[in-house]
């Protein structure tokens, strides 16, 4: 069955230096914005990370120093991106672990907002709860066809795509129609941070790390102000941090109430 769209969709995937949303960057960007009237536009660009690009990074998506010299820099052009994807839905896949959070760390940087997504869906949650495999994979099982150009980010976004479409189709009513749905349906968990060390529970957001996990984040700040001054210095998540930040004024706010 075709995705039933109310605003635009747009699918993307990130190649970067590294896996690491504090210490790595962008250095390609491709996003295919599926419109509800079914007309699509594609932006694909590269941009210079301000950093080297690791020889084994390279040789998954084959972009080199060189490549991305003269290219500008993901904050010269975060602004455009942005007004790219505002107002969509947002998909890819493993989108929730890598590419969601990568994104908002280069807005962040860049001095630009970035709420998120409304919804958000990841093919491969779906691909993984129905037939476990791999991207490759998955364009064979679900579409006939063969990823030839694999960690290309232009290949593997018009390739989840048809992944997104190959799902829909062959398991019809068994799968949400809408983009509120599929996102809901390949959600794994509710949480706070894209860095994913705080998640909520009940309403109420808690660690979801360390020698704290499972504890409010609230009452470990008020019982220990020493945990938030060493996250904030720790390598951490730039919308991790941001998220904590929040929280914590929140505190200091009841505190300034109750005086």
């Amino acid at each position: 069955m075709p995705m039933q769209l109310q605003r635009p969709l747009v699918v993307f995937d990130i190649e970067a230096t590294g896996l690491s949303t504090s210490k790595d960057r962008i250095v390609e960007l491709s996003m295919l914005k599926i419109h509800p009237d079914g007309r699509e536009e594609a932006w694909t660009e590269r941009f210079n990370p301000e950093m080297p690009i690791p020889e084994e990074a390279a040789a998954i998506h084959g972009i080199q120093d060189a490549d991305v010299a003269d290219k500008p820099t993901f904050a010269q052009r975060a602004k455009a991106v942005h007004d790219f994807i505002t107002g969509c839905d947002l998909a890819g896949y493993n989108v929730q672990y890598f590419d969601l959070p990568m994104l908002a760390e280069e807005f962040l940087r860049a001095d630009q907002g970035f709420d998120g997504p409304e919804h958000c869906i990841d093919a491969m949650r779906i691909f993984t709860k129905m037939e476990p495999r791999t991207l490759v994979a998955a364009l064979k099982f679900y579409c006939g066809k063969e990823l030839d150009d694999a960690h290309s980010a232009e290949a593997d976004t018009r390739a989840t795509w048809d992944v997104l479409q190959g799902q829909l189709e062959r398991y019809g009513a068994d799968l949400p129609g809408d983009v509120p749905g599929l996102a809901h349906f390949t959600e794994d968990q509710k949480f706070v941070d894209y860095g994913r060390r705080m998640i909520w529970k009940d309403g109420v957001e808690h660690f979801h790390f360390g020698k704290h996990k499972g504890k409010p984040v609230e009452a470990v700040l008020e019982r220990e102000p020493s945990y938030y001054d060493w996250m904030l210095r720790g390598d951490f998540p730039e919308h991790t941090k941001l998220k904590l930040r929040t929280i914590w004024l929140r505190i200091q706010a009841r505190r300034k109430g109750q005086a």
